[in-house]
């Protein structure tokens, strides 16, 4: 692993927070898998009576709410807002019911948060649905976390993914801090934490190892078990 930057952990009053994403970094697979969507969009479709086929239901299917997207919600009679939230609470449930037949596990270094905890306060910041988020720590048992956040469902959740900082400030709000470091497997992880005024740290594990980076982070690591000695602590 490759420390861009040593953490000199001595100045500070007490030690910064430490706020992770979810998919890739907690729980294996770098996030829901596209037939969920896709599965969910076919709910959705069933529930309005509708039965697009070719060009429309391919930009129906699209995850990002598009401007195709939105010309085809039109196109077949329907509000493009409310379809997509519609679409997105499906996703919510089946991803739930994904997760709870065993088809995701934690990552096997996830053990590491209980030795963090002793000296930092943790946070969850996910891109994934606050109501997946909330389920799998709920169900893997992470107490660690002072504060968990997904996103919203609907356009505006998903105006602010990350890379944009919304919930990253959402989450220094709560806490009562304007500095921590965030931990994420993805270039976007990287720029929200710069955004925020954060310290990046990039995980990277085999679905990312020969990601290139146009962002630099703080400090790269392929491990949970390296943070705490690359803050100045034992592990």
């Amino acid at each position: 692993w490759c420390a861009k930057m040593s953490f000199d952990t001595r100045t500070r009053p007490n030690d910064p927070p430490l706020l992770f994403d979810m998919d890739g970094v907690l729980i294996e697979g770098s996030g829901t898998p596209a037939s969920i969507h896709s599965a969910a969009l076919d709910d959705v479709l069933d529930e309005y009576g509708l039965d697009p086929d070719g060009d429309l239901y391919r930009a129906l299917d699209e995850h990002a709410y598009t401007d195709a997207f939105a010309d085809a919600c039109r196109e077949i009679g329907v509000d493009p807002v409310d379809f997509y939230a519609a679409r997105e609470q499906r996703s919510t449930v089946r991803s739930i019911e994904h997760l709870k037949a065993g088809a995701r596990t934690l990552c096997p270094d996830v053990d590491a948060l209980e030795a963090l905890a002793e000296h930092h306060d943790l946070a969850l910041v996910s891109n994934n649905y606050d109501p997946t988020v909330a389920f799998v720590v709920d169900h893997f048992r992470l107490d660690y976390f002072e504060f968990t956040r997904g996103r919203d469902l609907g356009v505006e959740g998903f105006s602010r993914r990350k890379p944009d900082p919304y919930y990253l400030r959402e989450a220094l709000d709560h806490l009562g801090v304007s500095d921590a470091i965030y931990v994420g497997d993805r270039e976007t992880d990287v720029r929200a934490a710069t955004r925020a005024g954060l310290d990046g740290i990039y995980l990277r594990r085999d679905h990312n190892a020969d990601a290139e980076l146009a962002v630099e982070p703080v400090a790269e690591i392929e491990s949970l078990h390296q943070l705490s000695p690359l803050l100045g602590g034992t592990d």
